[in-house]
């Protein structure tokens, strides 16, 4: 966790701990009696979590994890698997939560419980500041002709074809190939996750790119068992003390408009 928020986190501590102790489910109950709460993530989605060079998982994510253990007064066990594999994890009880970046989808939702969200998440353009200037007015956007990057697999190229019809699509095997089509001149933008973008944004400051406003609208939410209503109110109990005292708004302005973490990345 972010030394310089545990003091924040403290603060809650007290009173969410007492509400873990009492009339716990079956998950919760685990975790107070283990004395140990088992998050899944995973480590590839920058700033929202990230594996540093000392192998931990650091991130907006991440302190959210070790913000609910300290609150709970459990020792925190960060759990990081491919993306795909977490909710079956947690199906399976091999975590207790997945606190992952994870958008809050119908589909999702019928096999798992969501809080959220603590953070809106979509598709951005990271692109020149006269591109972005006119990617951001939706009348000029539709009529500009530029060429495009946007990871294979992605929704990116629906979206694209949806909002940006003028737009030469140039597909990439992944979102650093993307990037680097744009670094080395290749296309002129690239679509893919806002929280990548900034980060490129971020590492690449020298190269005069810039941000554009999010495409879509993506709720990011933790998924926790359906099985556990305590735990489920614990949770929503948590983001509603943190939201509230500016502790949720705090953490991610760091994350996402401080590039002073960069210097643990690999």
């Amino acid at each position: 966790m972010s030394k310089i928020f545990r003091s924040l986190f403290f603060a809650i501590t007290l009173t969410l701990l007492f509400s873990a102790n009492a009339l716990a489910g079956p998950v919760l109950d685990r975790i107070v009696k283990t004395g140990e709460l088992t998050v899944g993530t995973s480590h590839d989605f920058p700033p929202l979590h990230v594996k540093a060079k000392d192998g931990t998982i650091i991130g907006l994510d991440a302190d959210l994890a070790n913000g609910m253990a300290m609150a709970m007064g459990v020792k925190i066990k960060i759990v990081s698997m491919n993306f795909y594999d977490l909710l079956p994890a947690l199906e399976t009880g091999k975590v207790d939560m997945v606190v992952a970046g994870m958008t809050m989808t119908p589909e999702r939702n019928l096999k798992v419980a969501f809080v959220g969200p603590y953070f809106i998440s979509g598709q951005s353009i990271l692109a020149k500041h006269e591109t972005v200037v006119k990617l951001n007015d939706a009348e000029i956007a539709e009529k500009l002709e530029f060429i495009l990057a946007v990871p294979k697999g992605s929704t990116s190229e629906t979206i694209t074809e949806a909002i940006l019809p003028k737009a030469q699509i140039l597909v990439a095997e992944t979102m650093d190939k993307a990037l680097d089509m744009v670094l080395t001149g290749k296309a002129d933008a690239m679509m893919a996750d806002t929280p990548f973008c900034v980060v490129a944004d971020f590492r690449n400051k020298d190269k005069d790119l810039e941000v554009s406003q999010m495409f879509t609208f993506e709720p990011l939410g933790v998924a926790l068992p359906a099985n556990d209503v305590h735990l489920i109110n614990w949770v929503e109990n948590f983001f509603m003390t943190i939201q509230g005292n500016g502790t949720l708004e705090k953490l991610t302005k760091f994350w996402f408009t401080n590039p002073s973490w960069m210097k643990e990345l690999p």
